[in-house]
């Protein structure tokens, strides 16, 4: 990606008027329901949209096509860049990828956008006056679907952290802040457990957080910040967050404001975007009037926003407010004494189109203002690194290894060291083994062994390959390899628990 690439937006710079192009999939389970429902108050609103349909998920799936869209959907989407999606019920296991992964990585859609807002007193919540935004990394992490079975006993997925995935959703979560009048921006992150991958993308937040004095930031270890984040929302305002912790986190989020039925999710790129609610697609409740609208009502506001049509935006959002204020609920969300009258998902979006044009009364009132003209240069969504000066020191050799000790083991594989390419250590799941382990670790069928150039030389790619073929002729099973580099002198690997 070339350094002249610009921070995009999730609202563009003019009002739309004209029609736009969108593709809609209607989706698996109540998807289709909940579609319809949200396409007749957008309808209802005045939104001016052209609509392109396609064909995703469950029926594609059962029809062998195992990606879970056909090219000519994609055709669709890659002309109109706008996707307004239901849920898909993507079967489990058997290899099958997630088609909502595959289409945010395919289109660069790298940050994940989820408000997560009480509605006090109208639908229950023990946080009244929680308004959080949840910016989650949307591209890589371990989502980037890397696994292997190395052994019997063992499975690995790896985790991919980037500078410039990482830049460019911290850079993201500052520019929603000022754009949207936010006041704080908070990290999640685990580095003190996974320094490289979690460090970075710490170390990443504390440089993007200087350009924007004017924004709060701290940062959280992501477990005590999930407690807090439970416990005391109302402490957060945006939070930034690498994929896994921010798929997680949203829910839990969208849940303790109230259900996470009411969520809708954005997901923005450079040159596309998709929207959606963030719940399943509940095969159970399908084809029985029941559903809740909401979610994917609130992902096509946000969508509207994205197109420049904030006036329809505004007026179905402050419509749906109304809606919940006056008490008319879905099953979900209905409750004795507060709610009024419960309804399925037609009369549900029936009541919201009914109050277009309407306010809330205690609700506050949501305002969706064209944004202002930028002036000066666009910064980068990610600058580029200088390349470091990359030095081959070590390598680690991964064996399949069953029923044998550390030092069995250590000993088979001491025979194969080079002269200048040392065994330094054995771990078994990253645990310090051989030498001078304990009886008490327990081992599986998975070693590390760590070879690392004597007096901390350089070695070379042919004193790996000679290694391994020693390994080969041993019988020993060596089923990956991590090459062990220092980037301007400094070490590109992290030592084994214990050592």
């Amino acid at each position: 990606m070339a350094q002249s690439n610009t921070l995009s937006s999730e609202t563009s710079p003019t009002t739309s008027q004209s029609a736009v192009p969108i593709t809609v999939a209607r989706g698996d389970g109540i998807g289709p329901e909940i579609m319809q429902a949200t396409l007749d108050i957008l309808q209802a609103a005045g939104a001016r949209l052209e609509i392109q349909e396609i064909e995703i998920g469950e029926q594609l799936y059962n029809k062998g096509i195992m990606s879970g869209i056909e090219d000519s959907s994609w055709d669709s989407i890659l002309k109109t860049r706008v996707f307004l999606k239901a849920p898909i019920t993507t079967p489990q296991g058997g290899g099958v990828k997630s088609l909502n992964v595959t289409t945010r990585k395919t289109l660069g859609l790298y940050a994940n956008v989820r408000p997560c807002v009480s509605y006090h007193p109208f639908v229950r919540t023990k946080h009244p006056t929680m308004d959080v935004v949840i910016v989650r990394e949307n591209e890589e992490d371990l989502y980037a679907g890397i696994e292997h079975r190395q052994t019997d006993e063992v499975y690995q997925c790896l985790k991919l952290i980037s500078r410039p995935g990482s830049e460019k959703i911290v850079r993201y979560a500052f520019e929603y802040a000022v754009a949207n009048n936010r006041k704080k921006v908070t990290c999640f992150t685990k580095d003190n457990i996974m320094k490289f991958t979690d460090g970075l993308f710490h170390k990443v937040f504390d440089e993007v957080a200087a350009e924007y004095p004017q924004i709060e930031n701290e940062h959280w270890i992501v477990d005590i910040g999930a407690a807090k984040l439970a416990d005391s929302p109302e402490a957060f305002d945006v939070v930034v967050m690498p994929n896994l912790y921010g798929d997680i986190l949203s829910d839990v989020a969208a849940q303790i404001a109230g259900s996470v039925g009411l969520a809708g999710s954005a997901n923005i790129g450079e040159k596309a975007a998709m929207f959606e609610a963030i719940h399943g697609s509940a095969p159970r409740r399908a084809g029985q009037n029941l559903a809740n609208p909401s979610g994917l009502l609130l992902g096509a506001v946000q969508m509207l926003v994205h197109i420049g049509q904030q006036d329809v935006a505004q007026s179905v959002h402050n419509a749906w407010l109304r809606t919940l204020e006056d008490g008319v609920h879905t099953y979900d969300i209905f409750k004795e004494g507060v709610s009024k009258q419960k309804v399925g998902t037609r009369e549900f979006a029936e009541a919201v189109v009914a109050r277009v044009g309407q306010l809330p009364q205690q609700l506050k009132a949501v305002q969706y203002n064209a944004p202002a003209a930028k002036s000066g240069a666009a910064k980068p969504i990610y600058t580029p690194v200088k390349p470091a000066k990359k030095a081959l020191k070590g390598v680690d050799v991964f064996v399949h290894c069953a029923g044998i000790s550390p030092n069995d083991l250590g000993a088979k594989v001491t025979a194969l060291q080079l002269e200048n390419l040392p065994l330094q250590v054995i771990s078994n799941r990253g645990q310090k083994v051989f030498p001078q382990g304990f009886a008490e670790t327990f081992c599986t069928d998975h070693w590390r062994c760590r070879f690392v150039g004597a007096n901390d030389g350089d070695i070379t790619h042919q004193d790996v390959i000679t290694l391994l073929g020693r390994f080969a002729a041993a019988g020993l099973d060596f089923i990956k390899t991590e090459h062990l580099c220092t980037f301007d002198g400094e070490k590109g690997w992290t030592a084994a628990q214990g050592t």
